[in-house]
Formats: C-alpha cells, structure tokens, sequence
C-alpha cells in the first residue's frame, strides 16, 4: 500500500509540519533538531538530545510528547538509585498483605506509548537490562518471573548533560538511533527575545496537535510503504564506503534502521518516495563521539547537496571568526573595532553573499536548505555578537 493510500495521512504529515513550524518559532535555534525529533518517532525509533543544563533539552521534548492527543506519556528523571520497580512499576502493597505478588503497571514504562528519560545514562545498574530489552524490544520482565509484558513504546525521547562514561551507559547510548547537539544559544538577538518573552507575558501559542491512532498508523502502515528506490540504495552504499575510508564505522543494524528514517523524512514532507534531501538525516545517525559528526555531515552532504557542503566550508571561517573575537577579549576597544571593521565584518558580509546564492541555488534545484540555512543562521550569530560585543550595538536591535 503506497502511503498516499491511506485515509488521512497527507493531513497528518500536513499538521505534523504544522507542528514542527510551531515548536521552531518556539525553541530558538532549534529547526534541525524540532524536525528531526519528529522524524524519529514517525520511524518507531528513540533519540537522545546531548548538551549542557539550560538548554529547553526537557521542555522541548515535553512539548512534542504533549502534542499526541489520547496516548499514555511517561516521563523520569534517571539517577543511579533508580530501581527497575520505579520504572516498570511498584510492588502492589495491598496484594502483598494477601500473599500475592503483583506490580502495578498504570502509569509507569509498561503502558506508555511515548517516553521522555531524563539523563539517561544515569540508569542504575539493576535497571540496566530492564532499561535495554524495554528500549529494544519494547519488553519488560516482570519482578517475579513469568511471560514478558509487551509495551506499547512508539518512541523514547532521551536527554543527558554528558556522554555514556562506561560500558554500561554505552549499551543504552547505542540503542539510541537519532543523536542530537543542542547548545546555549549562539545569537544575541535570539537570546534578547529569549529574556524578553521572560518579562512579556506572550499571546496563547497555536498548539496543532495529532492524535495516537494517527501516529500509530502512520508509524505501522503509512512510513513503512514510502518507496526506497535504488539510487537511494546506491547512495548508502556509496556513503557507508567513504565513512569507512574515514575509518567511521556503523553497525549492519544501525545502517538497516535507518532506511526507515529515511522513509520517515519524506513522509513528513508529504511524498511517497524517498529522495537524496532525505538523507542528511544520516548527519544525526552514524557518528559515536560529537567530534566525529562534522565529518559525517560532509560525507553526507559531499553526495547529497555539494552547495551545502561549500556552506560548511564557509562555516569553519565563521567559527574562526568567533574564536578570534574570544581570543580579543580585554583588549582595548578600539583595536577590537578597528578589527571588526576592516577584517570581521567584510568577511561576514562576504559569506553572507555567498550563502544567500548557495540557498537560492539549492532551492532552484528542489534540494534541501536545511544545512545552509543553519550556518546562515551561525553568520548572523556571529554578526550579532561582533557588533554588539566589539561595536557596541545594542543587542535587541540587531535583527535575527
């Protein structure tokens, strides 16, 4: 069955869109990873968002497991003395006084149908292999013995501060398919509008929501008849090769999984294929340490949008940049203006310039912006902080 087949699902992917623009305008600086959180629970899969406190990590995941009308949401805060009984569900105390053993499942891991797990590589030892069948085969096992309970998880939303420091947290970390950097946020303006809606009491947000037996269809029947033609096969092919030559190796499993990502990705986007702009989801998949990620975003963007990865060429000088302007602090201001006169801000408005036309080109030729317009994003950062930091502008004038 073609997914165009099935009843409603266009106005599915059409509000779940709705729901992606919604929590972008949201969550500032936070487009790639609201849609791509989207598109691991379309594909069934669980994601991790890694960065440090303070950065809407447990908001914004509470925010998109809210907007799934009718399903059991389940959330925890992981720590080393969390016991599996916490999670899966407590002893019924009223069926011990009888003799009887029993759990309670209600409102625990067992029944939810989407999961937030917070710091997660904090799982306790005892929980640890409740915490991976659960993760991996949607299994738990009851305290007493007996027939494993199937759970219904559609998808884990995860969060940590830190990456796994031991074996243990690494079996979790590798069941997490989507792997997400979120950081402070990077442009003044942003972080001016940020502390104003702070003191601005702000208008009733829209709130598109979906409902279970939407999500359900769509992540049982909908994603997994999108077509995966052969050049998209090619194209793994080929791309798992130039990782390998970058000794980045993937697991058999983890490459297989991802097709369905794929699937998802253009579902979301309302077609029935799947196309080359599908695959820089990879950018998320096939890396272990955040130090490798860069170099698999250019291997992936190298096959798929050649303009993006000029961007990402682009992006090393702004970064450079933005060291330098660290690297000037406490020096006069004076040197620092005369520096951002005749050196910073001729180079930004240079990259600008070819930003913009590698975007127009890339929406000429139907491919996807989404890798450009992240580092257009980082230029104007790096711009707002120049002027306001060495300039003296003031920051909630500088345009986002």
């Amino acid at each position: 069955m073609a997914a165009r087949d099935f009843e409603g699902s266009p106005d599915i992917a059409v509000r779940l869109r709705a729901i992606t623009s919604e929590l972008s305008a949201r969550f500032y600086e936070r487009d790639d990873v609201v849609r791509t959180l989207i598109v691991a629970m379309l594909a069934g899969q669980h994601s991790l968002l890694l960065g440090p406190p303070g950065t809407a990590k447990s908001e914004l995941a509470r925010e998109l497991t809210s907007r799934i009308e009718d399903a059991s949401l389940w959330e925890i805060l992981l720590s080393k003395f969390t016991s599996p009984t916490r999670m899966f569900g407590p002893i019924d105390v009223a069926a011990l006084s009888r003799g009887e053993y029993r759990q309670v499942y209600d409102g625990r891991a067992t029944t939810a149908h989407v999961a937030f797990i917070d710091e997660i590589f904090k799982c306790s030892t005892a929980a640890l292999n409740e915490t991976l069948g659960y993760l991996n085969e949607r299994l738990y096992h009851p305290e007493n013995g007996g027939a494993p309970i199937h759970c219904p998880l559609i998808s884990a939303v995860t969060a940590s501060n830190e990456l796994p420091s031991g074996e243990d947290s690494a079996a979790i970390y590798d069941r997490l398919l989507v792997r997400l950097e979120v950081d402070y946020l990077a442009d003044p303006s942003n972080f001016a509008a940020l502390i104003r809606s702070a003191v601005v009491a702000p208008h009733p947000p829209t709130r598109t929501t979906i409902t279970l037996a939407e999500l359900q269809a769509a992540v049982s029947t909908v994603v997994p008849a999108v077509d995966v033609p052969d050049v998209i096969v090619d194209a793994l092919c080929t791309l798992r090769a130039a990782l390998r030559r970058r000794e980045l190796i993937s697991s058999d499993r983890r490459w297989r999984v991802s097709v369905r990502l794929l699937q998802a990705s253009a579902f979301l986007d309302g077609r029935t294929e799947v196309s080359e702009n599908d695959l820089t989801v990879l950018a998320h998949v096939l890396w272990d340490s955040p130090a490798q990620r860069p170099t698999v975003e250019r291997e992936v963007l190298q096959m798929v949008n050649p303009g993006a990865r000029e961007a990402l060429d682009l992006a090393d000088a702004i970064e450079e940049l933005a060291a330098d302007l660290d690297a000037k602090a406490g020096q006069a201001r004076d040197t620092v203006s005369d520096w951002a006169i005749r050196e910073a801000n001729p180079k930004l408005a240079r990259a600008a310039k070819k930003l913009n036309k590698l975007r127009a080109d890339a929406e000429t030729t139907g491919r996807s912006t989404s890798a450009i317009d992240r580092v257009i994003s980082r230029q104007k950062a790096v711009h707002a902080r120049i002027l306001t930091e060495a300039l003296g502008v003031d920051a909630s004038m500088v345009q986002a």
